[in-house]
This record gives structure tokens, C-alpha cells and sequence, in this order.
């Protein structure tokens, strides 16, 4: 397959409408159309069901847009990498969420730049789930992530540090006096029902709970008593008055690694990682 078809697809299998998926691919509908039909004829399946009100896709397609997107995304990123390395610009770009493991980064880029070969650290803080991404299309050289909020596979990691989690509530609820709670308790809390946090594609899941983009708008829902959230414990110097902290025991512990792709050949990376290691 070529790429250039993949990213046709990709498009019309998440537009599910051939007329949107060419305004957003900045082309004609009728080569998009060809395009997908050869791919079709090349594959030897079919993958999409077409009738005169509605495009749906078929097992097959539902198989190669899932294969499609990292497949691209690996294409892109190799891309960029490739064009980094030819400026020949000293530098590392570290991806972070913001707010969280703001002491361990802090150490981290103090520690770092202590090494006489240190060289300028470039740090991109994001929201929940964008370091990931970041890592995986190029942008960024190297990461700190934290699973399982965080997907891992197809990089390199280290562990740097493992915390428990707590809930945060609204000051003046209830439970806020409560020593501890289980996770049981959490998820029956009925009238703070946990956020719903987009997916890489956008989407989000179903369950009850508000649809949340950034630890801002968390925090102010839970103020509101729209919401309660698990969080890792170190962000509890973060949240104000308004918020209580109620630690749960038996929620998965959260890890924070340092990620980077397998295939790196960068000294900087290289140091950097074995900095985060020894703090």
C-alpha cells in the first residue's frame, strides 16, 4: 500500500462521508473515490459499505484504520526526525503533561544541566494524553509518561518513580472526611461521576461522567460538584481550598517513566535518560 492511500482512507473511514474526507484531504471527491475503490481492488476486500444515505465500515475496514493510523504516524515521525538530524541543531525536546511530576522534572533538568555535555532541553508540557503523541509522530525526542493513562508500546522506558492515587472531591462533600476510600466507593459516587478523558482520536468514551480536556477544567468541575477524579498523590499540592484529598488504597498505582523511541541514535537522548535514572 502506498501511504498516500492510507491517508485517503484514514480519512474517510473517520468521515464516514467522501464529500468531508476530500475538503479535509484539500482534494476532489471523484480521485478519492478511485483511490479507495483501487485500494479495495489491490486488498482484494472490501472496505466500506456504501448505500445512497450512509457509509459504514466493514470488518476489513475497521482492521486497516486501526492498523492505518500508527502506520502513519511512524511514516511521519520518521520524517520529521530525519529532517531534525539534517539541521544539525544541538537540542532535545522533552514532552511532559503539565502539572504532573513537576518536582521529578524540575530535578531532572537541573541534574541535566549540571553534565558539561548537556545541551539545550526544549520542554513541550501538554495535556493528558498529548506527550504520547508527541513521541510517536516525532515531535518530541523523548517523554515522561505515566501508564496506564499512558500507552507505553513500541517505546524504550525506564521507571523513575511510583506513587499511589487519591480522590479528589469538592471541600464540604460528604465523604471528604473519610480517613480513605475504595475504588468501589469511587466509582459508585453517582452525583460526582469520574471524567470522561478524550481518546487519541478524539473521541470519547461513554459512561455518565463529564468530557474533560485539561487538569483546569477538571479541577473546576470538581468545585462545582460535577465531578470527583483520581489523581496521582504529588498533585495534591497542586489543588486548592475548594478540593478535598481522600487517599485510595486499592486504586492502581501510578508509574512515571522516561520513554523514547527504540530506534534513537541520540547522544543527548542517550544522556538525558541515564540522568533521570541516577536522580
Amino acid at each position: 500500500m502506498e501511504t498516500r492511500e492510507m491517508r485517503y482512507f484514514v480519512a474517510v473511514a473517520e468521515e464516514l462521508h467522501f464529500g468531508r474526507a476530500a475538503q479535509r484531504l484539500s482534494i476532489a471527491q471523484p480521485p478519492l473515490s478511485r483511490a479507495i475503490q483501487q485500494l479495495e481492488r489491490r486488498l482484494g476486500v472490501v472496505l466500506l459499505h456504501r448505500t445512497a444515505r450512509a457509509i459504514t465500515l466493514t470488518k476489513a475496514g475497521s482492521v486497516l484504520l486501526q492498523e492505518a493510523r500508527p502506520a502513519l504516524e511512524a511514516v511521519e515521525a520518521a520524517e520529521r526526525r530525519t529532517r531534525r538530524a539534517a539541521t544539525d541543531r544541538a537540542g532535545v525536546v522533552l514532552a511532559a503533561k503539565a502539572g504532573a511530576s513537576r518536582e521529578l522534572l524540575s530535578k531532572l533538568l537541573d541534574a541535566y544541566a549540571a553534565d558539561p555535555s548537556a545541551v539545550a532541553v526544549e520542554v513541550m508540557l501538554c495535556g493528558p494524553g498529548e506527550p504520547e503523541g508527541l513521541l510517536r509522530n516525532g515531535r518530541a525526542d523523548v517523554a515522561l509518561l505515566q501508564p496506564p493513562y499512558d500507552t507505553t508500546a513500541g517505546f524504550d522506558t525506564e521507571d523513575l518513580h511510583t506513587e499511589h492515587q487519591v480522590v479528589v472531591l469538592p471541600a464540604g462533600h460528604p465523604l471528604a472526611i473519610r480517613p480513605h476510600m475504595s475504588m468501589a466507593e469511587v466509582n459508585a459516587l453517582t452525583d460526582l461521576p469520574l471524567p470522561r478523558w478524550p481518546r487519541r482520536d478524539g473521541s470519547y468514551p461513554e459512561g455518565p461522567g463529564p468530557k474533560v480536556r485539561d487538569h483546569t477544567q477538571l479541577t473546576q468541575l470538581i468545585t462545582l460538584g460535577r465531578a470527583c477524579a483520581l489523581m496521582p498523590e504529588s498533585l495534591r499540592a497542586q489543588l486548592r481550598g475548594e478540593h478535598a484529598i481522600v487517599p485510595v488504597p486499592d486504586a492502581p498505582s501510578i508509574t512515571t517513566v522516561i520513554a523514547w523511541p527504540p530506534h534513537s541514535r541520540s547522544q543527548a537522548v542517550a544522556d538525558l535518560v541515564r540522568t533521570a535514572i541516577h536522580l
